[in-house]
C-alpha cells in the first residue's frame, strides 16, 4: 500500500498531550488536517498484556471519529511500527 506524500516532520511535533492513565500511557496526536489519534497502552486496553498499543482516530475536537477510511472502530494490538504507519495514514487524510 502506498501512502500519499505528507509532511515528514517528526511525529513528536504533532504530539499534543501525553498522560499517565490506568497504570499506562495515553498519547494524543493532532495533524494539520484536523484529524488525530488517541494511542493508549494501559490496564484494560486491547493488547496491553502483550506490550501492544490501541489506536483510535479522532476529529478536530479530539472526539473519536469512526467515519474515516482508517477504521470504523479502534485498532487493537498494534506494534509501535504499526501505530507509526497508521498515524502517517491519518495525517494524509
Amino acid at each position: 500500500m502506498k501512502i500519499q506524500n505528507y509532511n515528514k516532520k517528526p511525529l513528536s511535533e504533532y504530539l499534543i498531550e501525553e498522560n499517565e492513565i490506568y497504570n499506562g500511557v495515553q498519547k494524543r496526536f493532532m495533524f494539520d488536517n484536523c484529524q488525530g489519534a488517541s494511542v493508549i497502552k494501559h490496564d484494560g486496553s486491547y493488547g496491553s498484556e502483550e506490550g501492544l498499543w490501541e489506536l483510535a482516530v479522532t476529529d478536530g475536537a479530539g472526539d473519536l471519529d469512526y467515519s474515516t477510511e482508517i477504521t470504523s472502530d479502534v485498532l487493537p494490538r498494534l506494534t509501535w511500527n504499526e501505530v507509526y504507519a497508521t498515524l502517517r495514514r491519518i495525517q494524509s487524510l
